[in-house]
């Protein structure tokens, strides 16, 4: 199984702004809900024989307190998205065309200077199309961010239509995946944190 999970809150996202790949800690309220997400997935009997975390800080330090005491490997592709000359605008004040783009991302190109979500769903997709053979017997995490999450679901689900994009990821939420008998991936699932 595979189960893929935003990072806990920041600073930034405290503040509201776009982090794209601005290299934040955990804020205190991000390593409680670390915390949170370690105890409930513990409870559900859940655990870890490996973990791929982004190389940013704040993912690094969401795997280490999730699935403390489990090797890690910084996987690359796990990144944010690069939001180019948009990086740390506050969302409360955005230029039209990134308005425009976040109101239909399934529809309108990033504006010139952000990461293609294409080349986003590509990097998510070969990462993950390379541990297949890994996560058929071995419960891996992913570590990782909001909009990157999106991209592996949006890889992970063809027929999703861009439906990910419109879909609010809290911190700390976790999506999980399989390795169907025909080698395909499963639809991912929100794992609901009981």
């Amino acid at each position: 199984m595979i189960y893929i999970i935003r990072h806990g809150q920041t600073e930034g996202n405290k503040a509201r702004i776009l982090q794209g790949r601005s290299d934040l800690p955990l804020n205190e309220t991000g390593r409680q809900q670390a915390g949170e997400a370690r105890d409930r997935l513990a409870a559900a009997g859940i655990r870890f024989d490996k973990v791929y975390t982004s190389p940013l800080q704040r993912a690094v330090q969401t795997a280490q307190i999730v699935a403390a005491g489990v090797p890690q490997v910084v996987e690359e592709r796990l990144i944010e998205i690069d939001y180019g000359p948009y990086e740390g605008m506050d969302l409360a004040h955005l230029t039209n065309e990134v308005i425009s783009f976040f109101h239909d991302t399934a529809n309108v190109p990033a504006p010139v200077g952000m990461e293609a979500l294409p080349d986003l769903i590509a990097r998510t997709g070969a990462f993950l199309s390379e541990i297949r053979d890994e996560a058929r017997d071995k419960n891996i995490l992913l570590s990782t961010h909001a909009i990157a999450m999106k991209g592996a679901l949006e890889y992970l689900t063809p027929d999703s239509h861009g439906s990910y994009w419109s879909t609010f990821v809290p911190n700390c939420a976790v999506y999980t995946t399989c390795v169907l008998p025909d080698g395909s991936y499963a639809v991912p699932y929100r794992w609901e944190m009981q």
